[in-house]
């Protein structure tokens, strides 16, 4: 199959291209706001085509799907247009700046049969479908809580729009809490029903927060604790979640690659849970490109996208205001 790539970025860079082509897929054109950034991508990447037009990503017949990872303002006018186009799409998250615009491109593909797939990877790591097969599993009994520690340095080469510019979709609430929401909804099979939250700004950046705290709370009765920062150099990440017969403490796992550990503690003592070190960005191509030919369903679906978003959107307003935020799965944003 061949893809567009709409964004020349560091992520593209450093995994999905070649997540892509261990799939056996081709890389037909890159399109980037600037013609130099997207001839220099090209020629690095050896993608036979590049521009700064949309329309040669468009207008390719043979080119089936297109990967957007441009800032976060423009995934919604871009994803759009893939879509009008007949394109199949796997974007970024967030899907978009609000949630109304996000409904919109998940009912858009739905209306014109495409997928759009939410590149949502750490559902695609083995450590955290070895955490969902615990809990689905019974092996920590009904859980009561789950813990996300995401907080981590963001180095320099990834900083810029998203430390500098709220118009872009700058701060880590829609960078890093927009994940864990996807986290904890893939863990525990259920949506969060409100949150309250705190955020702040070190003075890292400008405009945007750089560290959040929320709690949120679940149907089932079970509580979710989520910290995120850009700020935390020496912390580590992980999850924890506690049941009324065991717990699970995943240490390492909020990454880009398949490391961590994972322990299983109960009345029988301390397990060491072992796990697939897949490549997470391959298993999301290979999920999506099983959608595309109608044999399954991509890691994260658009409407996975739009509840992830709305549940960051949920934070960020509850930081904002001091008042514990109801999260509209609709219209929040």
């Amino acid at each position: 199959m061949r893809w567009g790539l709409i964004g020349a970025s560091t992520i593209a860079s450093q995994h999905m291209i070649g997540a892509i082509r261990a799939a056996g897929d081709v890389i037909a054109a890159v399109v980037s706001t600037s013609m130099s950034r997207a001839q220099d991508y090209a020629t690095h990447h050896d993608i036979p085509a590049a521009s700064d037009q949309l329309d040669l990503v468009l207008e390719d017949a043979s080119i089936v799907a297109v990967y957007i990872s441009s800032t976060n303002e423009k995934h919604r006018a871009q994803t759009l247009a893939a879509i009008a186009a007949g394109k199949h799409v796997l974007c970024e998250k967030p899907l978009a700046m609000t949630v109304v615009e996000a409904v919109d491109m998940a009912r858009l593909a739905e209306a014109e049969g495409v997928v759009l797939a939410t590149n949502h990877h750490l559902r695609c790591s083995g450590s955290h479908r070895a955490v969902r097969d615990l809990i689905r599993a019974g092996r920590i009994g009904r859980v009561l809580s789950l813990r996300l520690f995401h907080a981590v340095h963001l180095p320099p080469h990834l900083q810029g729009w998203r430390i500098n510019d709220p118009a872009a979709g700058g701060g880590v609430i829609p960078d890093i809490t927009v994940h864990d929401a996807d986290v904890a909804r893939f863990l525990l099979g259920e949506d969060p029903v409100a949150v309250v939250a705190q955020m702040g700004a070190s003075g890292l950046g400008q405009g945007v927060e750089d560290s959040a705290m929320s709690v949120w709370s679940m149907p089932s009765g079970a509580m979710v604790l989520s910290h995120e920062s850009f700020t935390h150099p020496f912390a580590g990440s992980g999850l924890e979640v506690h049941g009324t017969e065991g717990s699970i403490f995943a240490t390492g796992v909020m990454m880009q690659l398949p490391v961590g550990e994972i322990a299983l503690v109960t009345a029988a003592g301390r397990t060491a849970v072992p796990f697939s070190p897949h490549d997470l960005y391959l298993q999301g191509v290979t999920d999506f490109l099983a959608a595309v030919e109608g044999k399954g369903q991509p890691a994260a679906t658009g409407w996975d996208g739009v509840a992830s978003l709305a549940v960051a959107l949920a934070v960020r307003k509850a930081a904002r205001t001091g008042i514990r935020q109801v999260v509209d799965y609709e219209r929040a944003g």
